[in-house]
């Protein structure tokens, strides 16, 4: 992603006057304009809302839309934890908390739908489906939805490998063996991990087959993917909103349950008899 910043900077010179009004706004409040519309920025810096628009497109975007995503990319990057907090807040202001994180979480599955590659995913369906060895690793949040992805694929797999991230060396030692036969699914979203951007290339220069659950195309760890599968997880809090990519990955467990689902139905009698021979679940229903 280019530095937006910096090129605002250095065209600084060249903007009319008030197109300086808001570059100087944005420059000092990126973290806030990144999610205020045209006629909101202009109403603030005092221009008018095509002044706003024709701001985006001098600086090469197609409008003001793709504008804003560009700064609302840089914000998720690049603030940190608590910035990231205040600018929740901000946005969130005094009002119903509960409705608006749960709406916004609803937008985000439904621009996650609109936008997904339907190519890119049932091609991890079938790779995943065909591989010797399954590898999946995340780390801090994204370790959450590696975890659950992993325990939904050993109910088909026995080969399925959590790989655990807390150290660089020890994660490295578990994915040595991994080759041609073998899928890799990283999870990583902003703040990306330098560590599952290390794993994905190791295992791409290995020959095997990458897929990423990541925000975008533009994301460090899809350079090395064969298949990316991207789920919006815009700002919620100092933490991203996880539902969109929990909803692919319950959409993965789905698809490749349905392609093994004559092994699946041998597989799961013989749990449900050692579930019942160790009394793992309760069956008292009250």
């Amino acid at each position: 992603m280019r530095n937006l910043l910096s090129e605002i900077e250095e065209r600084m010179p060249t903007f009319s006057k008030g197109q300086k009004l808001i570059a100087n706004y944005i420059l000092e409040n990126y973290d806030k304009a990144a999610y205020m519309t045209a006629s909101k920025l202009g109403k603030l810096v005092e221009v008018s809302e095509s002044t706003v628009v024709r701001f985006a497109i001098e600086l090469g975007f197609g409008g003001y839309p793709e504008f804003q995503h560009a700064l609302q990319e840089m914000v998720r990057t690049r603030l940190t934890s608590f910035e990231r907090m205040e600018v929740t807040n901000s946005l969130i202001g005094d009002g119903d908390v509960l409705s608006k994180v749960l709406l916004g979480d609803m937008e985000k599955i439904r621009g996650t739908l609109g936008d997904i590659d339907r190519e890119a995913f049932e091609g991890a369906v079938a790779h995943i489906v065909r591989a010797k060895n399954i590898y999946i690793l995340g780390v801090r949040a994204s370790s959450s939805l590696a975890g659950f992805l992993a325990h939904g694929l050993q109910m088909i797999f026995d080969s399925v490998k959590l790989v655990q991230t807390t150290s660089g060396s020890e994660m490295f030692e578990q994915i040595m063996s991994i080759g041609d036969e073998d899928v890799m699914i990283a999870i990583s979203f902003p703040r990306y991990s330098k560590r599952i951007i290390h794993a994905v290339d190791f295992a791409h220069h290995a020959g095997a087959n990458v897929i990423a659950l990541t925000d975008s195309v533009a994301s460090p760890i899809a350079v090395g993917a064969d298949q990316i599968l991207t789920a919006k997880s815009d700002m919620a809090s100092f933490a991203d909103s996880l539902v969109a990519p929990l909803s692919i990955i319950n959409a993965i467990i789905v698809a490749v349950s349905r392609e093994k689902r004559d092994d699946l139905r041998i597989r799961l009698r013989q749990l449900e008899e050692i579930w019942d021979e160790y009394d793992v679940y309760d069956k008292n229903q009250g």
